[in-house]
Order: C-alpha cells, then sequence, then structure tokens
C-alpha cells in the first residue's frame, strides 16, 4: 500500500498527500513512494503544477525516530534516497506547491521548502528544525535547501535554537510564504497551483533550474565518505541518548541498538 495518495484536480493539479500515520514520518517506503509519484507527474503532460500535503494532523514529522538504527550499507542507501528525492523534488520541471496543513517537524521541515512556493494553514500547529536536539545530524541536501531557501538569520534561529515554533512565526522565520485561513486554505492553494501552471511549461521549467544550478552542484559534489561521516554524527552517545528521550516523550517504544 502506498504512502503517498495521488488525486487530479481542476486546472491540470495533481494532489499527493503523504498517508503514514499518525505523522506521516519519513523512512525508505515514503521516500521511495514519493520519489515514483515525482516521477509520474514528471512525464504526464495533464499535470501541470504539484500540490503536496499530510494526511491528519501533520504535514510532515521528519525521520521516523520509532525505526531502529540502521548501519553499514543500510545507511548508505538511505542517505541516497533520501537526496536523490529531494532533488527530484526541488528540481521538479513543474511547479510546486506545499500545502502545509500541520505539524511540520525536522525533516518535514526541508521536504517542504524543497517545494517552490509554501502555503500554510493559519491554526494551532507547530514547527522548527530541531535536529540538534535529538542529535541528528544535517545531510548536505538538507542544509543546502535551508541555505537556498532562508536568510542567514533565520537558518541560524532554526538550526541553532532548535525549539519548536507556532504557526503564526512560520512567515517570520521564511518557512512558509503566507499563512491562509481555514475555510478559504484548499481553495486558495488549488487556485494558485492553476496559476502557475497555467505558465508556458518550457519557461518555468528554464528558470527554475537556473535558479538551482549553483545548489545542485554542491549537493551532488558531496562524497559518501563525507556523508557518511555527517551521518556517524547521530550514533555518538549523547545523540542516542537524546533520541531516546524523545521517543519516551512521543510515547513511542524505544527499539533496541
Amino acid at each position: 500500500m502506498s504512502t503517498v495518495r495521488i488525486d487530479n484536480r481542476e486546472g491540470g493539479v495533481r494532489l499527493l498527500t503523504l498517508e503514514r500515520p499518525p505523522a506521516n514520518a519519513i523512512n525508505q517506503s515514503l521516500l521511495t513512494d514519493l520519489s515514483a509519484a515525482l516521477d509520474d507527474a514528471r512525464t504526464d503532460d495533464a499535470v501541470r503544477a504539484l500540490v503536496i500535503t499530510g494526511s491528519g494532523k501533520f504535514f510532515c514529522g521528519g525521520f521516523d525516530l520509532a525505526a531502529p538504527d540502521l548501519t553499514g550499507q543500510s545507511i548508505q542507501l538511505l542517505l541516497e534516497l533520501y537526496r536523490d528525492t529531494h532533488l527530484q523534488l526541488l528540481t521538479h520541471p513543474k511547479p510546486t506547491i506545499a500545502m502545509v496543513n500541520g505539524h511540520a517537524i525536522a525533516g518535514g521541515v526541508i521536504l517542504l521548502l524543497a517545494c517552490d512556493y509554501r502555503l500554510g494553514l493559519d491554526d494551532d500547529y507547530q514547527f522548527g528544525l530541531n535536529e540538534v536536539a535529538i542529535g541528528a545530524a544535517f545531510p548536505r541536501t538538507a542544509f543546502e535547501i535551508v541555505r537556498l531557501r532562508l536568510t542567514h538569520t533565520q537558518a541560524s534561529e532554526l538550526l541553532l535554537r532548535a525549539t519548536l515554533h507556532p504557526a503564526t512565526e512560520a512567515p517570520r522565520l521564511g518557512v512558509v510564504d503566507d499563512l491562509l485561513p481555514p475555510d478559504t486554505f484548499e481553495a486558495t492553494v488549488m487556485q494558485r497551483a492553476a496559476e502557475l501552471g497555467a505558465f508556458p511549461r518550457e519557461a518555468y521549467a528554464h528558470a527554475k533550474f537556473a535558479l538551482l544550478a549553483e545548489m545542485v552542484e554542491r549537493v551532488k559534489a558531496e562524497t559518501i565518505e563525507e556523508a557518511l561521516h555527517a551521518a556517524a554524527v547521530w550514533m555518538t552517545a549523547e545523540s542516542r541518548a537524546a533520541r531516546s528521550a524523545q521517543r519516551e516523550k512521543l510515547g513511542k517504544r524505544t527499539p533496541k541498538g
């Protein structure tokens, strides 16, 4: 069963909904399903724009902290899948909009920042890049996406304070472009996606690739040794302890390892 639901809307808009309850947390399955959905949208001429959202109360809760710790070859494969899927989204030739319907935590914020345009629901939920607080290292792909979308001041506040913020702070911190009222939220997102999708396709893609070219080259230049060095931060004693405490806080069972 896919963790990404696909729905086609008016104006050539395709809605991709992350469906991995309760938090739409990122794992190999979700990344694989999202990659397949992005590929399909790329080659389908009927699709003019993409909207990505989450099911339930979460947009995306970031990496699945309840998953067992990975080792060896499995870490390398996950890092490659993470990089490739986020580059697919970031460089998708068609307009992409994040419809931020609820909590966006850690990798969930990176996922929404990989979209061209980000619209949030004006409601009671939280967002933040709390990786440092739970002993997690940022893959280079994530760092480059943050540097692309946010100012240095915004990035420093999110990355180094590593706290969760109320949704009302999302525009100030550059995470969303606008907050919309609940009664018009989805309709407004779909309308704006259709408007972007109505632009000449080749012109949009050309401008987008030109804006992203240098950043994409920096991501692709990372060696596997550099990627594994960053991933090793996850495995220190302090990092393991921080994630264990977070699992307990979330009411999750701590896996052995």
